[in-house]
């Protein structure tokens, strides 16, 4: 019986010794380390280039929209005015163009043309009187003094022939070719201005340029927006990745182009598999680890992105992603 007990002790002891033995190994054997990241997706902003009142939004959060769908429309009674503006200065520069063209009206060419031929008879008739009072100088009936005066008559008379043809044919030939370019380049500056004011004016009415799901609305209607400012948010699920924060020393399975498996517990107890797609270093203030107090070295920490081998169904933007290594 004492053999029995003895026995049995020593099985006890035994037992006790190999279970703490196991412990302490278990112990001091390498944990798998976890990785916890979150998914990310592409996100658009939807803004106005022209400032102005919120008229109208047309979708509500959780909407899927399509490019060229219609999202908010503004309301800007000033771009308006603008474009009434800039179409009756474009009409103003049109009528001016298109009288440097024309040239003079008829009225003003015929109007000069009369003007020529006064100055015209006026100096044949100073010529006469010039050959008549030269001739009385000759029988010496007049001074030489009134010859020379009839003479500066005869030339003054045809100096004002001369430009009053010289304006006559001004007004027939019309405006310079440099004057109608001007012309025609100012009416083509106002067709700018214009056209400018018209694709302001098709900005009040919004539109999505990309697929995807509306996350936010930040305006509604009837508040002031300013020029840039997001009135809604979207974002394209399609388009999604997760984010991890990994130390140096596990960068070895994060390598650019890598696969892992990785759990979704929002989607339940299946694995993922990931595709490495960007790797970057975090700043200076992000998390370091010292391997040794005394000798060794501080490991930074890196961004790895991955993103989907397969589209996942039901996956959502701050989603947790665990990955064990």
């Amino acid at each position: 019986m004492n053999k029995i007990k003895s026995l049995l002790g020593l099985v006890v002891v035994g037992s006790v010794i190999g279970w703490l033995s196991y412990s302490f190994w278990y112990a001091y054997q390498p944990q798998p380390v976890r990785l916890q990241g979150q998914i990310e997706a592409q996100q658009y902003n939807v803004s106005s280039k022209v400032p102005g009142r919120i008229d109208e939004v047309l979708v509500q959060k959780g909407e899927q929209v399509k490019p060229g769908q219609l999202i908010f429309t503004i309301y800007s009674p000033e771009l308006d005015a603008k474009l009434e503006q800039a179409k009756a200065g474009q009409q103003a520069a049109g009528a001016m163009a298109e009288q440097a063209q024309k040239g003079a009206r008829i009225q003003q060419i015929e109007a000069a043309k009369d003007q020529w031929q006064k100055a015209k008879a006026a100096a044949d008739l100073m010529e006469k009187t010039y050959q008549r009072v030269d001739n009385l100088y000759r029988d010496g009936v007049v001074a030489e003094q009134k010859r020379d005066e009839a003479y500066t008559q005869w030339q003054a008379a045809k100096y004002t022939e001369s430009a009053a043809k010289q304006m006559f044919e001004l007004a027939k030939e019309g405006a310079r070719d440099e004057t109608k370019r001007a012309a025609v380049e100012k009416e083509r500056m106002a067709a700018g201005a214009v056209a400018e004011v018209e694709a302001y004016a098709a900005d009040t009415k919004i539109t999505s340029w990309h697929n995807g799901e509306v996350a936010q609305i930040l305006l509604q209607g009837g508040e002031l927006a300013p020029q840039g400012f997001p009135v809604v948010s979207i974002i394209d699920m399609d388009d999604a990745w997760a984010t991890f924060n990994v130390r140096e020393d596990l960068l070895k399975n994060f390598q650019q182009g890598a696969t892992f498996n990785a759990a979704i517990p929002a989607l339940g107890d299946k694995s993922y598999p990931f595709k490495v797609s960007y790797v970057s270093v975090m700043g200076d203030y992000a998390t370091w680890r010292s391997t040794d107090a005394t000798a060794g070295f501080d490991m930074r920490t890196f961004e790895v992105e991955a993103r989907p081998v397969t589209p996942i169904k039901g996956l959502r933007v701050g989603m947790s992603v665990l990955v064990e290594q």
